[in-house]
């Protein structure tokens, strides 16, 4: 499970690479059994060359001493921090491997700005990469980027489309397994199960009011139409 301040990281180091003229994707598994990179990105350079770079994201010392294997396996790869941690690690780091830093916005100064920012941080350089050639072959990591770049595209799709992807069954079995999962006695209000039966009902109260105005709506034009056939047979009498 990632942490606010790995997703903040992620989110943050996207925009970076977007900012670079990149294309990126999180969560890249390398050919040749070389781990799963963070993130991954792509460059197209003016020479028709290809620049890749990967990035290892850690927010704690133990999360940086971690076994998983580091994919490093880029032209230029780094391990992106936050600055506290950075000066834990900093004499650990291997002369080739780059480094940026996080740092998050201000908050009062994110409420004051007048444009919505689209990351909660900035990046800066710390120790820059050395160039090393690809250490796997470029056509496979091209093959993993593009399925990395198609299960984002899925996803999204996925959750435009929403709950219609879902079978009833599916959603009663979810509803059930929410409802059992820390049920609130004392304030129903928050629970999932209890607002879903409450907004239920309500429509149907709603459903069933709407269609009797309309058959009371009915019934009246009705009544007027047949007053409208009988007027004539009064006056006949008179």
């Amino acid at each position: 499970m990632k942490t606010k301040l790995t997703k903040n990281l992620e989110s943050t180091l996207y925009q970076y690479c977007k900012e670079q003229g990149s294309y990126v994707v999180e969560e890249v598994s390398m050919p040749d059994d070389k781990g799963i990179v963070d993130t991954l990105s792509y460059q197209q350079l003016r020479n028709d060359q290809i620049e890749w770079r990967c990035y290892e994201l850690k927010v704690t010392k133990s999360d940086f001493h971690s076994k998983a294997k580091l994919s490093f396996i880029g032209n230029y790869n780094y391990f992106v921090l936050p600055q506290k941690l950075f000066e834990e690690v900093a004499d650990e780091i291997p002369s080739h491997i780059g480094v940026l830093i996080y740092r998050a916005f201000d908050k009062k100064a994110m409420e004051a700005s007048p444009q919505t920012l689209v990351a909660p941080g900035f990046l800066t350089i710390a120790k820059k990469a050395q160039f090393q050639e690809l250490q796997v072959d470029e056509k496979q990591l091209t093959s993993h980027f593009v399925a990395s770049l198609f299960r984002e595209v899925d996803k999204a799709k996925k959750v435009e489309k929403g709950l219609q992807l879902y079978s009833e069954d599916r959603l009663f079995k979810e509803l059930k397994k929410r409802q059992k999962a820390g049920y609130d006695v004392y304030n129903p209000d928050n629970n999932l199960y209890d607002r879903f039966i409450e907004e239920t009902q309500n429509d149907a109260i709603t459903a069933l009011q709407d269609e009797l105005d309309a058959r009371n709506a009915e019934y009246q034009e009705l009544k007027l139409q047949l007053q409208r056939l009988q007027q004539p047979n009064l006056e006949d009498k008179i």
